[in-house]
C-alpha cells in the first residue's frame, strides 16, 4: 500500500520557519523524483520545489528561492522542505508528491502564516 504522510505543517508568524516532512512508504522511493506542492485558497495547485532521484539539479518556483530548500533522505524513504522567512502569501495546503512512471500523492498538511 502506497502512502505519502506529510507532517510539520502550523501556524506561524511572518518571518519566522518551517520543516516539513513527507514520509513515504509502498513503492521505491529512491527510484522517484519528489516534489512539493501547495494550494493556497481559492487558487490552483502549485509546484514549488523539486528533488530528482539523488539530490542534483534541484529547482523551485522562483517565489521561494533563496528561502526554502528541498532535501530527501533516501535511507529514511523522506523528501523534506525547509521553509524560511515565511511570507502571508505562502499559506495553504502543502503535498508531496512522488514523480515516475506514476505519479504518488500525499494528502498535505497546513501552513498558515499570520500575525
Amino acid at each position: 500500500q502506497v502512502q505519502l504522510i506529510e507532517s510539520g505543517g502550523a501556524l506561524v508568524q511572518p518571518g519566522g520557519s518551517l520543516r516539513l516532512s513527507c514520509t513515504c512508504s509502498g513503492f521505491t522511493f529512491r527510484s522517484y523524483d519528489m516534489s512539493w506542492y501547495r494550494q493556497a485558497p481559492g487558487k490552483e495547485r502549485e509546484l514549488v520545489a523539486i528533488i530528482p532521484t539523488f539530490g542534483d539539479g534541484r529547482d523551485y518556483v522562483d517565489s521561494v528561492k533563496g528561502r526554502f530548500t528541498i532535501s530527501r533522505d533516501n535511507s529514511k524513504n523522506t523528501v523534506y522542505l525547509q521553509m524560511n522567512n515565511l511570507k502571508l502569501e505562502d499559506t495553504g495546503v502543502y503535498y508531496c508528491k512522488a514523480g515516475h512512471d506514476t505519479d504518488y500523492w500525499g494528502k498535505g498538511t497546513l501552513v498558515t502564516v499570520s500575525s
